[in-house]
């Protein structure tokens, strides 16, 4: 049996805690090449770098030439979208990001517009207006440059759904990441043909979340760790089904050897894909990983997809 093989779809390489500094204070060098040597360890076959805004994106970019495991996005997260009026010319920045979207895609590194939606938990950073506004132009870059979104919900399903719907023939396919939804935001997202869900640490917190999470079909989902955030705590509903572990320090006494405690890695992605089995009753977790995998690739690397493996699981779902 081959071994498991996981794509993290949500890893923030461009926050400050992987280069050693945590509220603006720095506790250890730069580290990600020690994670990434960790996550290749535990099993992940590649990584997506998220872009959360116009300069995130390029940094983003630049970590992604650093592997060829490594890919990214291109996008304005929901928090940050005054950025296009505070650029002073919201066109010219749109057209600098599809520049920059199709600069990755030649070098084979850009596989998605996002991290882009409606954050309606987070309005003091941008009111949801300025949100709704350039979450739906940005349909608009994923048109232009043939890309599947890597999407963002939170607090907002009901105006999310609305502009997904209204542009859902603008982009091939998509995941909405970090799900934490209700059983009835779930409903709506599973109605677009081409929309999977995104689960990690954040999904799994609750006894309520594993029951919305459990209703998921296998063959709609991704998984992540949305790193570094979201990790699976010892207070979570899905910690019973942990078992594997690292070996964890706090930043004052980095050992790169030991996570840093209260950080989130890639690698840790692996517990998310035993949580997920253990809350579905899945004991086959190779074959789990595999429609995983498969889901992933059909998104977001279509000529890497295994045709034989696709057809099968596109049968399978189809005789449902």
């Amino acid at each position: 049996m081959a071994p498991i093989k996981m794509i993290d779809i949500a890893v923030n390489f461009t926050d400050g805690m992987f280069k050693g500094i945590y509220n603006s204070k720095q506790h250890h060098v730069s580290d990600i090449a020690t994670v990434l040597s960790r996550a290749w360890n535990a099993g992940v076959d590649r990584i997506i770098v998220t872009g959360g805004s116009l300069e995130e994106s390029k940094e983003a970019l630049a970590i992604a030439e650093t592997d060829g495991r490594l890919f990214c996005t291109v996008g304005v997260h929901p928090t940050r979208c005054n950025e296009f009026e505070e650029s002073g010319d919201p066109e010219k920045h749109f057209q600098d990001l599809l520049a920059l979207a199709k600069e990755g895609i030649q070098r084979g590194k850009v596989v998605a517009i996002g991290e882009c939606g409606l954050d309606y938990d987070r309005l003091h950073f941008c009111p949801a207006e300025t949100q709704k506004k350039y979450f739906e132009k940005q349909f608009e870059l994923a048109y232009a440059a043939k890309l599947p979104m890597f999407l963002h919900m939170r607090a907002a399903a009901e105006d999310f759904c609305e502009i997904v719907e209204r542009n859902i023939n603008k982009f091939s396919g998509g995941v909405t990441h970090s799900f934490t939804g209700t059983a009835e935001d779930r409903e709506k997202l599973l109605s677009f043909h081409n929309m999977y869900i995104g689960i990690n640490g954040c999904s799994l917190k609750m006894a309520e979340n594993l029951d919305v999470v459990r209703d998921i079909l296998v063959d709609r989902m991704m998984i992540e760790t949305d790193s570094p955030y979201c990790e699976i705590k010892s207070t979570h509903a899905g910690i019973k089904f942990v078992q594997s572990s690292w070996p964890s320090k706090k930043k004052e006494k980095y050992d790169q050897e030991s996570l840093v405690k209260g950080r989130n890695e890639p690698c840790l992605v692996r517990q998310v894909l035993k949580v997920l089995a253990g809350c579905k009753g899945i004991s086959d977790i190779d074959q789990l990983s595999a429609t995983l995998y498969q889901n992933t690739c059909r998104v977001f690397f279509p000529q890497d997809l295994d045709a034989a493996a696709d057809a099968l699981l596109t049968g399978r779902h189809e005789s449902r």
